[in-house]
């Protein structure tokens, strides 16, 4: 920007102090142009939104206009504002990094659903007697058999059998299922 462009900007800035509200649009459209076109260079690399520093600089404008000096010129002042704000938008991003979930919407919804499974049949076991918890988690959930429970858990296969068909007819009771 040219030393025109900052009396232009300055012209602006001065009538909307004094209440022009056409002018305060006017100098924030120009003024909004000069920071998108800084924060375009700033953020080529990606990471932060261009878009994002030009509306917090804008923000930040409005809210600290009484802090420019009429004298004074305005483009390094919008550029000392744009810059802090692109600053604090690098310092966010690297305490809070992103991470793309692109491809991953199935893997994602699979942990969820697990998740969830895991929690209703953690929920069906708190229900059960001890020793019906241990044949219904050996067998109908670690997998084994009827045979390699007895020997885990030092019980007959009939006993195990038993405890199993309890254990499962109470919590088909404790869910309405009869």
């Amino acid at each position: 920007m040219s030393g025109a462009d900052d009396e232009h900007l300055a012209r602006l800035l001065r009538a909307a102090v004094a209440g022009d509200e056409k002018a305060y649009a006017d100098f924030l459209r120009d003024a909004a142009q000069a920071i998108r076109g800084w924060a375009r260079r700033w953020t080529i690399g990606g990471g932060v939104d261009a878009e994002d520093v030009v509306q917090e600089a804008l923000l930040a404008v409005h809210v600290k206009r009484h802090t420019w000096r009429e004298d004074a010129p305005v483009i390094p002042w919008l550029h000392a504002i744009a810059r802090h704000k692109y600053v604090d938008a690098v310092r966010r991003q690297a305490r809070r990094p992103t991470v793309g979930i692109e491809g991953l919407e199935d893997t994602l919804a699979s942990v969820e659903t697990e998740k969830a499974r895991d929690w209703e049949i953690g929920r069906a076991l708190e229900g059960l007697a001890p020793g019906q918890r241990s044949v219904v988690n050996a067998i109908s959930i670690e997998g084994f058999t009827v045979a390699e429970t007895a020997q885990k858990l030092d019980m007959n296969e009939t006993a195990v059998r038993v405890a199993l068909h309890r254990g499962l007819a109470a919590i088909a009771r404790r869910f309405g299922r009869n």
